[in-house]
């Protein structure tokens, strides 16, 4: 799987959902932020729980958003490796699927980063 074109391709239909609909994709986007600037985790606990949420829910563009964001946080391999590990405990088959995509999207990534 092409997992950054996947990403590319996503960004692209976003931007224009972001045109079709500008307030509501706003209060989104300032939720978001709210969210991320704030509290007591930081922004890579924070995108390990969305990544873990994403695994749960079986949303193949959140994994892979999340994975990116990840590697922007300072994420590492192992650490994903765990809350992999954990997704699968709370998610059996369905989550270890998603698990395995989430795995495929960041060694892709971080080859092509390398």
């Amino acid at each position: 799987m092409n997992y950054q074109g996947e990403i590319d391709s996503l960004r692209a239909e976003l931007r224009l959902l972001y045109k079709l609909i500008p307030e509501p994709t706003k209060g989104f986007a300032a939720l978001s932020k709210g969210v991320k600037d704030n509290g007591v985790l930081s922004v890579k606990e924070k995108e390990y729980i969305a990544l873990a949420i994403a695994v749960a829910e079986r949303c193949q563009p959140c994994v892979n958003l999340h994975v990116e964001a990840l590697m922007k946080a300072g994420g590492s391999r192992e650490e994903l490796g765990d809350v992999l590990g954990m997704c699968l405990q709370m998610g059996g088959g369905p989550a270890l699927m998603y698990a395995a995509h989430a795995l495929a999207c960041w060694d892709e990534l971080a080859a092509k980063s390398a």
